[in-house]
């Protein structure tokens, strides 16, 4: 048996706004339930970003600070985690040592009627991995229960890593959207998650897809993956071109960026009865004419992450071919800094992975 290893490399916010530092890290004795993880690929997510920003922007000058839901620093950032078990709790069944898994890393306290139901990332006393607890920017990481990792033989723990956030919000806002095939959905933002929606879209709705954003070569991916039109913000009006493809407005909005100026767009582009499904995090206010929303019949709701039902289901069309994840970019744990520093600056399509133990 290979001697247990209590000394491991990480990648740690030590506090918001300043560089991450590669730190040596000690790693205890499992207990009877937990499992260890040598991390092959950790996901780089916006939410990272915000977790190294401190917070986000409430609009009108306030900022929601990160500590105040409970995080503490330092930190070790990465909740999207594919790795290979190399030991485990006394109690762990159905994972075995070798297994290539993912980590659903949504925890929440397991004991409310939230947890009880099945949507532990909607708890009010949230533990997510990566967030509120060591995450994956470490060549190992501990999960706290073996009900957590799901087995992902056979698939490329690069792009399958991106699945347990990215992947698992868009699945959730495709759902919220409940489009059918006559319905006209628009995806703004075609970063990593709207990039992944258009191809659940195409598979699940068979809707028409219309993708927004400014970036020519991420519309040009959407349109490979399956939009039907694609409309760049920086060289066209968004209201004019939605209106000349249906005079009446579109059916549904999913907004990945969700700041005060694609919210505001969102609004003005729905048809009566439309829905509005915000996802991204980007922050901010904005004004909104309430008697619009009852006299058009409009909904508004968010989406955050999803269920581990819904992780397993993501899966399985990963499995079939449904879905394939786009990784552009990979680093290793010492370019930290540059991962994060690409993401601000738009440097990635679709999404990028740490690989620790490279």
């Amino acid at each position: 048996m290979k001697p247990f290893i209590t000394r491991v490399k990480a990648a740690r916010i030590i506090s918001p706004n300043k560089p991450l530092e590669i730190c040596n890290m000690t790693l205890r004795t499992l207990n009877e339930f937990e499992v260890k993880i040598k991390v092959k690929a950790a996901g780089i997510c916006h939410s990272d970003l915000h977790l190294f920003e401190g917070g986000y922007d409430a609009g009108d000058g306030t900022f929601l600070n990160v500590t105040d839901r409970g995080v503490k620093y330092p930190i070790t950032p990465g909740h999207e985690i594919a790795g290979t078990v190399t030991d485990i709790g006394k109690s762990v069944t159905n994972i075995a040592i070798g297994d290539d898994v993912l980590v659903y890393p949504w925890i929440g306290c397991g004991v409310c009627y939230t947890c009880r139901n099945g949507d532990e990332q909607l708890c009010e006393f949230p533990r997510s991995i990566g967030v509120f607890q060591d995450g994956g920017y470490a060549e190992f990481v501990i999960i706290p229960h073996y009900k957590f990792l799901i087995k992902v033989s056979k698939l490329n723990l690069d792009e399958i890593a991106s699945l347990a956030c990215s992947g698992l919000t868009s699945f959730t806002s495709i759902q919220k959207a409940k489009v059918l095939p006559h319905h006209k959905l628009v995806i703004l933002g075609v970063g990593g998650l709207g990039l992944m929606a258009v191809q659940l879209a195409r598979s699940l709705t068979n809707s028409t897809i219309i993708c927004i954003g400014r970036n020519n070569k991420k519309l040009s991916t959407a349109q490979q993956f399956g939009a039907d039109y694609v409309i760049n913000s920086t060289e066209s009006n968004i209201e004019s071109e939605i209106f000349s493809l249906n005079p009446t407005g579109v059916d549904c909005v999913i907004d990945f960026i969700n700041s005060p100026s694609t919210a505001t767009t969102s609004m003005k582009i729905l048809k009566k009865c439309g829905k509005l499904i915000l996802v991204g995090l980007f922050g901010g206010a904005m004004n909104l004419s309430l008697p619009t929303i009852p006299l058009r019949a409009i909904t508004i709701e968010g989406a955050y992450t999803g269920s581990y039902n819904s992780l397993v289901h993501l899966i399985e069309l990963a499995k079939r071919g449904v879905i394939k994840p786009l990784i552009s970019k990979k680093y290793t744990l010492h370019e930290v800094n540059t991962a994060f520093d690409d993401i601000k600056n738009h440097k990635v399509i679709g999404r990028s992975v740490i690989t620790p133990s490279s």
